[in-house]
């Protein structure tokens, strides 16, 4: 089976060395093009049995599945150039949250899914979030399932808690990422420690509780309780969080889903063009 990917940029990178890394997928087997050829190219120099090819209609031709990774505005004009191509033994997986798969099945024949992954599947970690359409078949279903288990835990959702479910799995790694910056800044500008040092401390610190919780001796709450001891340091540091975060949190939210909803109302207006078929 062929996997195509139209669209090499930070999030199509990721999925195709790690399709190829963990095995999933072999490098001859993708077919790939990017409207900036040297970032497709580059892909091709780590993995030379990848194929690089120079438009997304060759990318179609070649490929049984194929990952769109475009900007949520480009998505509509690439596919309605496509859709001679997109035959219904075809799948197009949409790694995009504002397009749902309804409209992507309103303007193709082929199979429709969503895919929204996350930087952690890099390491072959995390969780992705599957949407199928009604048209993929049971057998493409499968094939996908199959995929992403190499790379991730992925879990099926439905539109209503797309924004929210991204925001924890893909956006949240940036989200935390900032914080525990946040938090290594505090450390050095506070006390003797060096920068360094306390990258590394803070960094061995979120993986360990990483495995730990993976190990589900502990879930968050008892975790905490765990750690902080009435009375003591830790409790006085919850204290200062308990202060500090107030709604922070509810405010990232609701500022995430403001723009997501700004993002549908600008797709909606090309996908309102389309004539019922």
């Amino acid at each position: 089976m062929n996997v195509g990917f139209v669209g090499t940029g930070n999030m199509g990178r990721i999925l195709i060395e790690s399709f190829i890394e963990s095995g999933a997928i072999r490098p001859s087997f993708i077919y790939m093009m990017n409207r900036t050829m040297s970032k497709a190219e580059a892909i091709k120099s780590l993995y030379p049995k990848t194929n690089v090819v120079e438009t997304a209609e060759e990318v179609v031709k070649h490929s049984d599945l194929i990952f769109i990774c475009v900007k949520p505005l480009d998505i509509h004009p690439l596919l309605k150039s496509l859709d001679h191509l997109l035959t219904p033994n075809k799948c197009i997986i949409s790694i995009t949250s504002p397009i749902n798969v309804d409209q992507l099945e309103s303007l193709v024949e082929c199979q429709v899914a969503r895919a929204i992954p996350s930087i952690t599947n890099r390491a072959f970690s995390g969780v992705s979030l599957i949407t199928y359409g009604n048209s993929c078949h049971k057998e493409t279903k499968t094939t996908i399932e199959e995929l992403f288990e190499q790379i991730s835990n992925p879990v099926q959702i439905e539109d209503d808690i797309t924004r929210v479910s991204s925001d924890i799995v893909s956006c949240g790694p940036a989200f935390f990422s900032y914080l525990l910056q946040r938090f290594v800044d505090g450390a050095v500008s506070e006390t003797n420690i060096t920068k360094d040092q306390a990258v590394l401390l803070a960094s061995e610190m979120i993986i360990g509780m990483g495995k730990l919780l993976e190990t589900e001796i502990y879930t968050l709450p008892t975790l905490q309780d765990k750690v902080c001891v009435k009375g003591g340091v830790t409790g006085k540091g919850i204290k200062v969080l308990e202060d500090e975060v107030g709604e922070m949190f509810e405010k990232i939210f609701k500022a995430t889903h403001e723009k997501y909803y700004e993002d549908i109302e600008e797709v909606s207006v090309q996908f309102s063009k389309i004539p019922n078929k």
